[in-house]
């Protein structure tokens, strides 16, 4: 087993948060009524990808209904369609859906976290919880080795990051003043890492506008340049 693998499993087995712990469980077996013959995963999420990956895409946090009932990242629900679909066109997925975890989806130089490991109540972890999490966080980013971009998945994504970069800093910002988050900001690190900010793939988003198809594709078509 290798250290991405034992911290995979050291955040599936994570029980920190008393309130994600309750919230997270009580989905899973009161479950929705269109997936009620469906095992929910009702634990925390580890992350998923390629190792070798050189883009981290951070969300926010497993949806209820989604990943905390597949055990997948962005996958069962409507952001996962629009974002693998999304990776499948610029070719960092080998399909362009995400159902369950044996779909037979692969990812390319790109791996997937999010700033809370449970799904939170109302979509809105606490403080707290989001500082439990950041430890998980700041060990993807010591294993992920050749990452070079880091696409912030709306707006606490993009905070989550910049907390765990402080923290690798020894509390302190590289980028003075702070960045702030707007769809399509870029900021390059003294490190030379690029943090690319995008608004979340969410049906919020999607389904009024906020976010169109070309907007959210004109981010990994960026994306593939600065890798390029």
């Amino acid at each position: 087993m290798n250290a991405l693998e034992k911290l995979h499993r050291e955040v599936v087995e994570c029980t920190l948060c008393p309130r994600l712990v309750e919230h997270r469980q009580w989905v899973a077996r009161t479950k929705r009524r269109m997936y009620r013959e469906s095992e929910y995963w009702g634990r925390p999420l580890p992350g998923f990808g390629d190792p070798e990956a050189r883009v981290l895409l951070v969300g926010l946090a497993p949806a209820a209904h989604g990943a905390n009932r597949t055990g997948r990242m962005f996958t069962g629900d409507r952001s996962g369609d629009w974002l693998y679909r999304t990776l499948h066109k610029f070719g960092f997925a080998n399909q362009p859906t995400s159902q369950h975890r044996d779909d037979g989806l692969a990812l390319e130089d790109v791996y997937v976290t999010a700033a809370a490991r449970c799904a939170p109540p109302a979509n809105k972890p606490l403080r707290e919880e989001l500082h439990a999490c950041r430890p998980y966080l700041l060990q993807e980013l010591g294993l992920l080795k050749r990452l070079r971009v880091v696409v912030a998945l709306g707006k606490i994504a993009f905070d989550a990051y910049l907390d765990a970069l402080r923290d690798i800093t020894g509390n302190h910002m590289p980028l003075s003043p702070r960045p702030s988050f707007g769809h399509g900001a870029t900021y390059t690190l003294p490190s030379g890492m690029v943090l690319v900010a995008s608004y979340h793939p969410s049906q919020q988003n999607t389904q009024t506008g906020r976010l169109t198809r070309p907007m959210f594709e004109d981010i990994f078509d960026k994306v593939r340049r600065l890798l390029e």
